[in-house]
């Protein structure tokens, strides 16, 4: 017999399969699409602001975005499974110290601000890193070495050919 935790964990799996949910945490500055059903009509609506809880209980998962809105606090929480929630987008990440940032019920304007984190880029480009067959090392070798011999090549037949055109204006200068 199945133990609702597997359940859980199989059903959490399920909905990870149909859509992607990105990585953030409290402090993080998000944008949660909330489907909307007005009538027979579905539309939906964007809710922007900064996460200041978030909650990690498998297919119970939630977290809470507040914005201030005409001047005035307002909190939503949302399920993060819930099919009312239909995309999630990360717009700041937010360098902070706590996993919970209630305290900034109590402040406002620039004391309710919370510093970016910086995300360090390494760097090694991936297209460096995509290794190659010794064939085709060979081969760009190959090239390489026939080009440097074209280049050659047309350099002094680029100066073979200004010479010509160098005499041919002398003669004309001449008629």
């Amino acid at each position: 017999m199945k133990n609702i935790e597997d359940i859980n964990r199989e059903s959490v799996k399920k909905i990870l399969a149909k859509r992607k949910i990105p990585e953030f945490s409290a402090g993080d500055t998000i944008k949660v699409g909330v489907r909307i059903a007005e009538g027979k009509r579905e539309r939906i609506q964007y809710f922007e602001g900064v996460c200041i809880a978030k909650k990690n209980r498998n297919i119970n998962s939630s977290f809470t975005v507040r914005k201030i809105s005409f001047g005035e606090g307002v909190e939503r929480t949302f399920a993060l499974y819930s099919p009312i929630v239909g995309s999630i987008k990360v717009i700041r990440s937010g360098k902070v110290r706590r996993a919970r940032l209630y305290y900034l019920r109590d402040r406002k304007g620039k004391s309710a601000r919370i510093a970016e984190k910086i995300k360090k880029k390494i760097g090694i480009e991936v297209s460096e890193q995509v290794s190659e067959n010794p064939l085709q090392k060979q081969e760009k070798t190959k090239i390489a070495e026939v080009g440097e011999k074209e280049t050659k090549s047309t350099v002094e037949t680029k100066k073979e050919e200004s010479k010509k055109e160098a005499a041919k204006l002398d003669i004309k200068k001449k008629n």
